[in-house]
């Protein structure tokens, strides 16, 4: 949950025409005000996306384990790591094509 409302506030802070649309023009200049956190939020993202890989990919204690909602969870964990990381590269992209 809290990687999903760190991505969330990342996508928002970095692409601008969607914030100018939701929030304003003053919105918009003051999540602008905000750029200067983005490497650090990048850096809590894959800190999180690696805490995510060792929960889900470590051995289970018990035997008694459903493989089918592991299965299910290591899905759901890649799936959020791609988005996550087309993400963190579309946010640093304008940096270097400029």
């Amino acid at each position: 949950m809290g990687l999903s409302a760190l991505a969330l506030a990342f996508g928002v802070c970095c692409v601008s025409p969607w914030a100018v649309t939701l929030l304003g023009v003053a919105g918009a200049v003051w999540l602008a005000r905000l750029a200067f956190i983005q490497p650090y939020v990048v850096a809590a993202t894959i800190l999180f996306l690696g805490i995510a890989f060792g929960v889900v990919y470590r051995r289970p204690r018990t035997a008694s384990c459903d493989l089918t909602q592991q299965r299910k969870l290591r899905w759901l964990v890649c799936g959020a790591a791609i988005l996550v990381i087309a993400i963190d590269i579309a946010s640093f992209a304008p940096r270097f094509l400029a």
